[in-house]
C-alpha cells in the first residue's frame, strides 16, 4: 500500500494552509456595514471562515496559522492604516474564534461539538473583540485620527440612541456586531465543512 513521506505529507498541508490563507485574504474584500446595527467603519465579512474550516480539518493550531498568513498578505499586498494595530487585532480575534471551535471539535468529531465549538468561539471571539475595542482599537484610532472619543460615540448614537458612551457602544454595538457574524460564520461552516473537508483530508 502506497503512503505518503513525511516531506510529502508536510508540503501537502503546507500547499492546504497557503490555499485557504489566501481565500481568507481575497474574502476580506467582500465586507459590507450593517448601518442598522453598527457604525458605518464597522463592516462585516466572512473571512474566518476558511480558518474555521483548516481548524476542524487538520487542527486548531492550523486556524491560527491561516489567520496569520490573511493579515500578513493584508499588510504586505494592502498596508495599512493602523500602524499593523488593526491586522494585529484581527489576527487575536479571528485565531480566539478558530482556536477554541476548533480545539473542541478536533478533540471528539461529531455534529454536537462542531456546534458546541463554534458556538463558544463566538462568545470567546465577542469577548476579547470588545475588551480590545475598549481598552486598544477605539482610542488608539481617535488618537490616530485626531478624533475625540465622543465623534466615534456619536456615530454609534446615530445608530441606537441608547448609545451615549464608549461602555454602551461595546454594549449595544460591538456585541451584538459579533455575536451576530459569529452565528453567521457557525450556520455557514456547519454547511459548507462535510462538502469540502474531502477536499482537505485527501
Amino acid at each position: 500500500m502506497y503512503t505518503l513521506s513525511k516531506e510529502a505529507w508536510n508540503t501537502r498541508m503546507m500547499v492546504k494552509i497557503s490555499v485557504l490563507g489566501v481565500i481568507s485574504f481575497i474574502l476580506m474584500f467582500f465586507e459590507i456595514p450593517l448601518v442598522w446595527l453598527a457604525p458605518p467603519f464597522i463592516k462585516i465579512d466572512i473571512s474566518d471562515l476558511p480558518s474555521l474550516i483548516g481548524a476542524f480539518a487538520m487542527g486548531p493550531m492550523v486556524g491560527v496559522i491561516i489567520q496569520l498568513l490573511k493579515n500578513v498578505l493584508n499588510l504586505v499586498i494592502e498596508g495599512t492604516t493602523t500602524g499593523g494595530i488593526g491586522e494585529l487585532a484581527n489576527f487575536v480575534v479571528g485565531s480566539a474564534f478558530a482556536y477554541t471551535a476548533g480545539f473542541v471539535y478536533f478533540k471528539k468529531k461529531t455534529f454536537g461539538r462542531a456546534v458546541a465549538g463554534l458556538l463558544l468561539g463566538t462568545v470567546v471571539m465577542t469577548i476579547v473583540i470588545t475588551v480590545a475595542n475598549y481598552y486598544v482599537m477605539f482610542p488608539f484610532y481617535a488618537k490616530l485620527f485626531g478624533w475625540p472619543i465622543e465623534s466615534l460615540v456619536e456615530m454609534g448614537t446615530a445608530v441606537n440612541s441608547n448609545i451615549v458612551d464608549l461602555k454602551t457602544m461595546m454594549l449595544y454595538s460591538i456585541v451584538p456586531f459579533n455575536l451576530l457574524k459569529g452565528s453567521m460564520l457557525t450556520a455557514i461552516t456547519i454547511l459548507l465543512y462535510k462538502k469540502v473537508s474531502p477536499l482537505l483530508h485527501n
